[in-house]
């Protein structure tokens, strides 16, 4: 069994931090390194955990590198990497991810891998909200997201098991609900930057606040609106800029008083300017149910589970990853410490400072042959 472990020393990490939006940027991310092959899969008649259907479940991905089928003619080296809340396929070929994870000899190198990047439903250009059903799209959470990856994965791209399964902050906990609903799915689990437990606490009371701050202004008109409502957006967005940032490095980045104002005048005019308000009630809200702890003892397979000490959404004196890493009997918890290289709840992107796990998880994951 894995025993708990304090990270000793982390690798260098370039300055850029995560671009989604529970982790925002303190500088410009450079262009992406890597592009993807699009491709679309249509779910039909597709039913939600709410009871809810939808003729049609758009679910759009991309992917890099080619399918390696055994000799029973099944992929052998597919890989599921989930991105973040309100993010989307692209929010993973951010160059500090994938510059050190997907090129030869890397971790992930799309010579040997097929990597597959979804939008979720919600996110990107995936079914969602602001597509014209609004506030009358089905209460979408984290099972159905899961799910329809599953079917997707089996039905779109005829994957039926994956090498590994590579999850940022949402799809951290989607990486769990995973383990539970298809335990045999997958070799191996990397979730980045979560809790196995139910969002309570200040992480519910941030997006508790951040919906009802939308809802509460007047231009939103139950999600009828014909232009945003940008005063209940832009508090919204305030919310989650202080959830996502990191104190050392914004200090570090912004020390004076204009350039602290001046980076909140840039990253609210540009979040504002690019977030639809339904879409972001929905997507923040996709967690309400959410809790693998009652079944993490399902998940039999090596796990490398991850959080940073300066994660402000998922905090380490709470001592919660700590305890329920040991309901599942293969899974190794990490707590990176805080450096001038970890970047808050994005250090789930800065995969230079934890690449050297991801090596450690696909080794002992290797199957026998």
């Amino acid at each position: 069994m894995f025993k708990p472990l304090i990270a000793a020393a982390l690798l260098a990490a370039t300055a850029a931090t995560a671009q989604t939006m529970s982790a925002p940027a303190s500088t410009p991310a450079p262009a992406p390194a890597y592009t993807g092959t699009p491709g679309d899969y249509i779910a039909h008649d597709f039913h939600f955990g709410s009871g809810e259907t939808l003729p049609q479940l758009k679910l759009h991905y991309l992917t890099l590198g080619a399918p390696h089928r055994d000799t029973s003619g099944h992929v052998d080296n597919a890989v599921l990497l989930l991105h973040g809340t309100g993010g989307d396929a692209h929010s993973l070929f951010n160059p500090n991810f994938s510059k050190i994870l997907f090129g030869p000899g890397q971790p992930l190198d799309i010579t040997k891998y097929f990597l597959i990047f979804p939008d979720d439903i919600g996110h990107g250009e995936s079914s969602k909200p602001s597509d014209g059903l609004r506030m009358k799209f089905p209460q979408y959470d984290y099972d159905d997201m899961v799910r329809s990856q599953h079917q997707m994965l089996l039905e779109g791209l005829h994957v039926d098991h994956l090498r590994l399964i590579l999850g940022t902050s949402m799809g951290c906990m989607q990486s769990f609900v995973w383990g539970e609903a298809y335990p045999e799915f997958a070799d191996a689990l990397m979730p980045l930057a979560c809790l196995p437990v139910p969002l309570a606490g200040r992480n519910r009371m941030m997006r508790y606040m951040a919906i009802e701050n939308i809802e509460r202004d007047p231009a939103w008109k139950d999600g009828n609106y014909t232009t945003e409502p940008t005063e209940g957006l832009r508090t919204a967005n305030e919310m989650l800029l202080i959830m996502g940032s990191a104190p050392l490095v914004m200090q570090t980045n912004f020390p004076t008083r204009q350039q602290a104002e001046a980076y909140v005048d840039n990253y609210l005019a540009r979040t504002v300017a690019t977030t639809d308000a339904n879409n972001l009630i929905y997507y923040v809200n996709a967690s309400r149910n959410y809790d693998p702890s009652p079944h993490l003892d399902r998940i039999k397979v090596p796990v490398m589970y991850i959080n940073s000490a300066d994660d402000f959404i998922n905090p380490p004196e709470l001592g919660i990853a700590e305890k329920m890493v040991h309901q599942m009997p293969n899974a190794k918890f990490v707590l990176i410490p805080i450096s001038d290289k970890t970047r808050g709840h994005g250090t789930h992107t800065m995969a230079a400072i934890w690449q050297n796990y991801l090596v450690q998880l696909l080794n002992e994951s290797a199957p026998k042959h």
